[in-house]
C-alpha cells in the first residue's frame, strides 16, 4: 500500500482531510489453470506455482501475472476519499474505489458519517456501486472503536 493524506484546518472547528492509496496485494498471481504444472513445477500457461512460502510469494507478487507487466498494473486497486470533521467530534466522509475489471471489477463511491465520544468512535458505510445488480449493492458498513490509551489518560 502506498498512499498520502493532506489535513487543513480551517479553524478550531472544522477540518478537512484529503487521502488517496494505492495498493497492490503481495501475493502470487493465481493461475488460469492450476492443472498445467510441468516437473519443475512452472505453470505451462505463465506463471509460477503458488505453493511458496511468504516471503518468495510477496517478491514474486511484482512480476508473475501472465500477462508481464501491464498485467501486473491491472493489481493496483485506488481509492480517494475526502473527509470533514466538526469539532473533531462528528465526521462526513465521501470517496470512491477502483479496481481494473479483469481484476475484480470492483467500482464503488462511498458516503459514511462517523461520531467520536471520548474512548467510543462509531462509523457507517455505505457503498454506491457504479453498475446496477451489483453484489455490493446496498452494503452498509460499522465500525465501533475502543481508544485504549484515551481511556488510560481520563484517570
Amino acid at each position: 500500500m502506498l498512499g498520502t493524506s493532506y489535513t487543513t484546518n480551517l479553524d478550531d472547528y472544522n477540518s478537512f482531510n484529503f487521502s488517496f492509496e494505492a495498493n497492490k496485494l503481495l501475493v502470487p498471481t493465481p493461475p488460469a489453470d492450476s492443472t498445467e504444472y510441468g516437473d519443475d513445477d512452472v505453470i505451462w500457461s505463465g506463471g509460477v506455482n503458488s505453493d511458496i512460502g511468504p516471503i518468495e510469494g510477496m517478491i514474486v507478487s511484482f512480476y508473475d501475472a501472465p500477462g508481464g507487466f501491464k498485467e501486473e498494473l491491472q493489481e493496483i486497486t485506488l481509492a480517494l476519499g475526502v473527509e470533514y470533521w466538526y469539532n473533531k467530534q462528528f465526521a462526513i466522509r465521501g470517496g470512491y474505489f477502483y479496481e481494473h475489471e479483469n481484476k475484480g471489477n470492483r467500482k464503488y463511491f462511498t458516503a459514511g458519517a462517523g461520531l467520536k465520544m471520548n474512548v467510543f468512535s462509531l462509523d457507517f458505510s455505505y457503498l454506491l456501486p457504479t453498475q446496477r445488480n451489483h453484489p455490493l449493492e446496498n452494503t452498509l458498513r460499522f465500525t465501533l472503536s475502543f481508544d485504549v490509551d484515551a481511556f488510560g489518560r481520563q484517570r
